[in-house]
């Protein structure tokens, strides 16, 4: 019995893992990057995010959300570079602005259950997003923005530390921010996120369409330092398709504490923040430490 088990999940995962970049859900897009009021667009200008992400896998969850048997660890290492250009210039009310993404990644698997001992590195992804709309009211905040994830990493199949996927996708965003008091100290944010993928290079599968959300609540404390609770949630919402695929989905979910401080001497903003995951499904499951610097030039 624990043979055919491990042989069942092994086969399961190895296909979910084959078109799964550890830290996401099975797209691109990583929940818990962005934390306390992600949905909130920036006043007019030029805006660089620095993202510094570890992720420690403790086990891959069956779809039962059990441990698959034997020992399962590894560990994502990426930085990110993001610019974000606020425009002066309005669509439907909102304020216009793009941005782009660059990320460099270093996967670090040893998955017994699916005789994968690997690392490999490089630049995973680069996304485009000609389109981020921000509009803005007395107590809320809200946005849609919509661009490209370009899958520019190497990728080989059956090898879950590839750095790249494979395949793109196209990210739909929605969210909003609101804030309990016209002083704006509390505030709660959800920002979502749908992602859409293409077939996957040398498989011929098609990753099923995904939804993530990252939510928190915030407090600005009088000495400007705002703490927050924070999570993220998300879902495959629809089966692969494609040759020797299954109906098993991905989901990821994770709670955690975040804390955000201004850097006077250089302009900029600080934000930490720590999850631990729960409940996941045919995925890796750990602990995810983001930091995250916001420079206005």
């Amino acid at each position: 019995m624990r043979t055919t088990k491990l042989l069942a999940a092994a086969g399961t995962l190895g296909l979910a893992l084959s078109a799964t970049p550890a830290l996401a859900v099975n797209g691109h897009y990583v929940g818990g990057i962005e934390g306390t009021k992600g949905p909130s667009l920036p006043p007019e200008g030029l805006y660089y995010r620095g993202y510094l992400v570890q992720y420690e896998i403790d086990s891959i969850q069956d779809d039962d959300s059990n441990d698959v048997p034997l020992d399962n660890e590894g560990s994502v290492t990426a930085f990110a570079n993001r610019f974000i250009y606020v425009t002066d210039k309005k669509f439907l009310g909102a304020d216009y602005g793009m941005e782009t993404i660059i990320i460099a990644q270093r996967n670090d698997f040893d998955f017994e259950a699916l005789g994968a001992d690997q690392t490999e590195s490089g630049i995973s992804t680069v996304f485009l997003g000609p389109v981020i709309l921000g509009w803005h009211g007395k107590q809320w905040d809200s946005v849609f923005a919509a661009g490209h994830w370009f899958d520019t990493g190497d990728f080989e199949a059956g090898n879950p530390a590839s750095d790249g996927k494979g395949f793109g996708t196209t990210m739909l965003t929605l969210g909003g921010t609101w804030y309990f008091d016209e002083a704006r100290d509390w505030s709660f944010s959800a920002l979502s996120r749908y992602e859409i993928k293409t077939e996957q290079d040398d498989t011929d599968v098609t990753p099923g369409d995904s939804w993530i959300v990252e939510w928190a609540l915030g407090k600005v404390l009088n000495n400007g330092v705002e703490v927050a609770l924070a999570g993220y949630d998300g879902w495959q919402l629809e089966s692969d398709s494609g040759p020797q695929t299954t109906n098993a989905k991905v989901e990821q979910h994770a709670i955690g504490a975040e804390v955000t401080f201004p850097v006077k001497a250089i302009g900029a903003q600080l934000s930490g923040a720590v999850y631990t995951e729960y409940a996941n499904k045919n995925r890796p499951e750990g602990n995810l430490f983001r930091l995250h610097l916001t420079k206005a030039f």
